[in-house]
């Protein structure tokens, strides 16, 4: 019988419709591929997740982002079953979803991060912030939905309620004023670095998921000493989280005063996009994998913990 996967898409967070885009390139890559695919678009109702579960598959294909999704908490569903399902385990996509948590961990592993500090907005509002410029952050997001630059007090007037509409405590993150680069990782192994250049100025979800919104530069023209680190910062980040299957480490690269510059970690995704225009694929494509090949390997390295 042929290797059965329900492939869980959709969700209701932020990034539903990310999610219902590359699903739909992942069961056709594994139908394609001769697995026998079911897709579930995943409600808030996890009984009837788990009713839609039977017959079991053999492995769940999470192709769900944002909270809930990829925070640990379908894992822990999943786990429960028995199920093996692909990406991080439970443990890994918790710290991971959560910033300040991980960006202990990369400290801890010896991975330079911007400075950063946790406020509420009593203490927002009482003037314990950064030093301009610097970046507004909620704590468990993804897709730089809730993400500012902030460069002066005018920024922060004319974002008003909105700062507060991710939670009651947002990170406030020293701006790098630098290069966009991210590293995806398969295993444990290092893919390539690709340079995002946004064409609208800052990489927000409308210039990560529209096409001709970005550059993608891959390899990034970068010094091949910084190069060799992002794609080791990236490996030692997916190892300090515990992450499996594969994760893509996003980092800033300050080359303002030459090269070689600063480099520094921003966050490690434990599901990256796999929309057309996503990065994951494309940096495979780069190392000689194809898609169909990536999404088999995937779903052939999944596990379950329990």
């Amino acid at each position: 019988m042929n290797t059965s996967v329900v492939v869980l898409a959709g969700g209701w967070s932020r990034e539903r419709d990310v999610s219902l885009m590359g699903s739909e390139c992942i069961a056709s890559a594994l139908r394609g591929a001769g697995y026998d695919v079911r897709v579930i678009d995943v409600q808030r109702n996890m009984s009837s997740l788990i009713q839609a579960l039977r017959p079991q598959p053999d492995v769940v294909y999470n192709a769900l982002h944002g909270p809930y999704g990829e925070d640990g908490c379908i894992q822990g569903i999943i786990e429960c079953l028995g199920i093996r399902y692909t990406h991080s385990g439970v443990l890994a996509s918790a710290l991971a979803m959560d910033k300040p948590m991980a960006k202990l961990l990369f400290q801890t592993a010896g991975i330079p991060c911007p400075k950063h500090r946790i406020v509420s907005r009593e203490a927002f509002d009482a003037g314990e912030r950064m030093d301009f410029p610097f970046v507004i952050k909620p704590l468990n997001e993804g897709s730089s939905f809730g993400v500012h630059i902030i460069r002066t007090e005018d920024d922060v007037l004319a974002l008003g309620d909105h700062i507060w509409s991710f939670g009651k405590q947002i990170m406030l993150e020293t701006f790098i004023d630098g290069r966009e680069l991210t590293v995806s990782v398969l295993g444990d192994k290092a893919l390539a670095v690709t340079e995002i250049q946004s064409l609208k100025g800052f990489y927000d979800y409308e210039a990560k998921y529209t096409a001709g919104h970005a550059k993608h530069l891959i390899p990034a023209p970068i010094h091949s000493e910084v190069y060799s680190s992002a794609m080791d910062y990236a490996v030692r980040a997916h190892q300090a989280l515990g992450c499996r299957g594969v994760s893509r480490a996003d980092l800033m690269y300050d080359d303002r005063a030459g090269e070689p510059g600063d480099l520094f970690l921003l966050e490690v995704n434990t599901q990256p996009g796999m929309t057309p225009l996503s990065l994951v694929p494309e940096q495979a494509s780069h190392a000689g994998i194809e898609f169909d090949d990536l999404v088999r390997w995937i779903v052939e390295n999944a596990s379950c913990d329990g």
